[in-house]
């Protein structure tokens, strides 16, 4: 009962203010805020005060009740106004591999001259990250999320909020992104990496031409092609220079899918990431060959991230809502 009056009421809300865009500062109308279970408590202490007071003609005890109501009241506008003006720069759902927690970096910021105590981020019932905004700069927070199998997690939306001053009341509000985390599958097993592809062996198709990796420069020999000569250099007063290069299809691994035909494909999709991750980290070229998709040999970050999403994504298909599901 708990989870379905909490999904209509996440409905509901978003119904009522549409789908956000970044930049987003937070006004009024999208700002919520009830009594906590300490807020609860401390309302029930002032009631029996103002009873207890009331029936024993007690001015010390009806003062105090009077004096703890309007502290409570203006925790109640400081707990809000924490909120109030907050901007919502621009969250970004980062990468991570399945059965680990993946990240979601939230960029707040407030205006000049506010400093903003204890934001809370969160998306849905996963642990807040927790942060002060300078009065004019922006933080980054970096609330957790599950990812329990390889593809696409889709993160309806995210909560920020705000105990602050006293832990009586609590503000939030829901920000509505379209925000998706890739999750690729798990970097393990126990098979050892193909060999390297040398130039008799290599597929010429798998080769990239006018890629070729910098080396740098080297003097000048015998029988070097006056092409490679680098005469910039040579014209500023420097030595006869040579422009040298690694080809990358000379030396390269191959990861195919088809050249697994022992496992699974979840254990072939964890075995390719195993094998891409492990390149990567010694800085060797490499391609990725999976059926419908073949990634070009090449190195760094941004060839990881594309031939780990390839093996996130294989096999799945998005639904009518727009969510990766496995087919």
């Amino acid at each position: 009962m708990r989870r379905f009056l909490r999904e209509r009421l996440a409905s509901w809300v978003r119904r009522r203010q549409g789908p956000d865009h970044p930049p987003l500062t937070l006004h009024r109308r999208r700002i919520y805020i009830l009594p906590t279970r300490a807020g609860v408590g401390f309302g029930f202490v002032l009631f029996f005060m103002l009873i207890a007071g009331l029936n024993y003609a007690n001015s010390t005890v009806l003062f105090l009740a009077f004096l703890f109501s309007g502290f409570a009241l203006v925790s109640m506008h400081q707990c809000h106004r924490n909120l109030l003006g907050l901007t919502v720069v621009g969250a970004e759902a980062l990468p991570t591999f399945a059965l680990q927690d993946g990240n979601v970096q939230v960029t707040l910021a407030s205006d000049a001259g506010l400093f903003r105590h204890r934001i809370e981020a969160t998306v849905t019932e996963e642990p807040a990250a927790v942060a002060d905004i300078p009065g004019a700069g922006q933080r980054v927070l970096v609330p957790p999320v599950r990812a329990p199998r390889r593809g696409l997690v889709a993160i309806a939306r995210l909560q920020i909020a705000s105990r602050h001053p006293f832990g009586l009341f609590r503000a939030w509000t829901w920000v509505h992104l379209p925000l998706e985390m890739i999750v690729y599958p798990r970097a393990q097993g126990s098979l050892p990496m193909p060999a390297i592809a040398g130039p008799q062996s290599g597929d010429r198709s798998m080769r990239m031409t006018g890629t070729d990796e910098w080396l740098g420069l080297r003097p000048f020999r015998d029988g070097d092609s006056p092409r490679q000569v680098a005469w910039k250099a040579y014209a500023r007063g420097a030595p006869l220079l040579v422009k040298e290069y690694s080809a990358i299809g000379s030396e390269l691994r191959v990861f195919d899918f088809q050249s697994l035909p022992d496992l699974d494909t979840e254990a072939r999709l964890e075995q390719l990431a195993r094998w891409v991750v492990e390149a990567e980290a010694r800085g060797e070229f490499y391609a990725l060959v999976v059926p419908g998709e073949q990634i070009d040999p090449d190195h760094g970050p941004a060839h990881r991230h594309r031939c780990l999403t390839a093996l996130a994504l294989h096999g799945l298909r998005r639904d009518s809502h727009g969510e990766a599901a496995h087919s």
